[in-house]
């Protein structure tokens, strides 16, 4: 399913303070939680919406999905047994217009979610985010040491076009460490399988796109590596 055409300024400008309603249900795997909707995404009514955004494509290249959805498709997610939530839920045009304040009330938010919900998983898309609303300013990308209620606790890079720090690459590459501690590595695999042999690509069992447990940890290190390097970069809404 395709995107509608373009949003207007006067849509856009209109967005300013708008919500997206949750792709939520109880007992999901992984339970995305992004920063807040960006004006595109709001005056759309789909996250993840902006032309740009890597979540979408970096989903389906990890596995989570077997087609690339398109925004307005947001809810057959559910039938991947993933949702997706904010952290703060007013669209802004920038993350940087957000108080610190609102990061905090939306974890208490999310708690109270995560415990209605249950998800086995949650995955935060912003390391800065995760750092001001969970009072973390040490945190790193990757599986953290605390919980969220009952469920494990991640912390995966912004998808946002704008996010110069994140190649689509790295981001896909923290799915599939995720896909494996999620339990979701056998899905990623059949979703690839699948995939390669609609494309024809080949006739035999495909590679995994999940990594084995010894290079899993080798990537994980070298990915949290990466992510404590000096640098900072605007903070863009994830959406």
């Amino acid at each position: 399913m395709r995107a509608s055409g373009k949003i207007s300024a006067a849509a856009l400008a209109s967005a300013s303070a708008r919500t997206i309603p949750d792709v939520i249900a109880p007992g999901l795997d992984v339970l995305f939680c992004g920063i807040n909707p960006g004006l595109y995404s709001a005056a759309a009514g789909h996250h993840f919406a902006r032309p740009g955004n890597r979540f979408w494509p970096a989903l389906h290249l990890a596995g989570f999905t077997l087609q690339r959805l398109e925004p307005d498709a947001d809810r057959e997610l559910l039938h991947a047994r993933c949702g997706i939530t904010n952290l703060v839920a007013r669209a802004t045009r920038s993350a940087d217009e957000l108080e610190a304040e609102e990061f905090m009330r939306g974890r208490q938010r999310l708690t109270r979610k995560v415990a209605r919900f249950r998800p086995s998983t949650v995955a935060v898309l912003g390391i800065s985010a995760y750092r001001l609303g969970f009072m973390r300013p040490g945190a790193a990308l990757g599986k953290q040491e605390e919980r969220l209620g009952a469920a494990a606790l991640w912390v995966l890079p912004n998808p946002s076009g704008r996010n110069a720090h994140a190649s689509l690459e790295a981001i896909v590459s923290w799915l599939r460490l995720l896909a494996v501690d999620s339990g979701r590595a056998g899905v990623a695999r059949a979703t690839a399988f699948t995939r390669e042999m609609a494309q024809g690509r080949r006739s035999g069992a495909p590679s995994s796109p999940a990594l084995p447990a010894a290079r899993s940890r080798r990537a994980t290190s070298r990915l949290c590596r990466a992510s404590a390097r000096p640098g900072r970069s605007r903070r863009a809404s994830s959406k």
